[in-house]
């Protein structure tokens, strides 16, 4: 399986696409590699508007509506849709990676069913963990086929021949970056919640104008030896006065 997929880059065709695609394109991509967990909702649910809005632009007229109509209709039922069905679409995705690993690491297992379920369950309890690796993913390849057209519309450089020719360097050099955008947006997330905190808890409070002045310090402790000093002191005292 190979991630950057030449049938998809010659199918662009880079050389005829408009510059600014792919710009937007590596920018989008960057944006989710770095806050894609963060604003994941947002991401789903227009990924899902347009993708619903494409569907029914190209297949509203085989079951008898206009094509605006049946696009603009689909895109917002999904779209309304869309938070719902974030539990069942992250249900596949584990369900799909688990497949595709088994398959790699264990091609003799003949249990994709229960590969499936078990993948499912797996992505379905770590929500956080999951959103935060596909969209790590989605913005690494999505910023790495924006570069290979970049590449040949401005470098003159195959991006098809290069690839077909580097496609086990390229899913490496993908999985590698997805890695690094999970550690990066967990550094990020964590750093934001801290962040309120430690300007809070950074300082004295403010003295209000009408406080009175602050209460002294309290005694230091007085060590051991000289309670038990004092203790003894104090009886022979006593004893002084009973036994003049």
């Amino acid at each position: 399986m190979e991630l950057l997929s030449p049938d998809v880059l010659a199918d662009a065709q880079p050389k005829q696409l408009a510059p600014l695609i792919p710009v937007v394109g590596l920018m989008l991509g960057v944006v989710l590699w770095l806050y894609g967990a963060r604003g994941h909702r947002f991401w789903l649910s227009l990924g899902l508007t347009v993708a619903a809005g494409f569907f029914g632009l190209v297949y509203g007229p085989a079951y008898g509506l206009q094509p605006l109509v049946a696009g603009l209709l689909l895109a917002i039922a999904v779209g309304a849709l869309a938070l719902a069905l974030v539990r069942v679409l992250l249900f596949v995705a584990g369900g799909v990676v688990a497949l595709g690993l088994v398959g790699a690491l264990a091609p003799s297992w003949e249990e994709p069913l229960a590969c499936f379920l078990a993948g499912g369950l797996v992505g379905g309890l770590l929500y956080g963990f999951w959103v935060t690796v596909l969209t790590s993913l989605a913005g690494t390849l999505l910023a790495g086929y924006a570069i290979l057209c970049l590449l040949e519309r401005f470098a003159r450089v195959d991006s098809v021949g290069l690839a077909s020719r580097n496609g086990p360097l390229l899913n490496w050099g993908c999985a590698s970056f997805t890695v690094l955008g999970v550690l990066v947006q967990l550094l990020l997330e964590r750093r934001r919640q801290k962040g309120p905190g430690e300007n809070k808890g950074s300082g004295p409070p403010p003295a209000s104008p009408h406080a009175g002045p602050p209460p002294p310090p309290p005694p230091p402790p007085v060590p051991l030896w000289k309670k038990a000093l004092l203790l003894l002191q104090r009886g022979a005292q006593a004893l002084q006065r009973l036994f003049p």
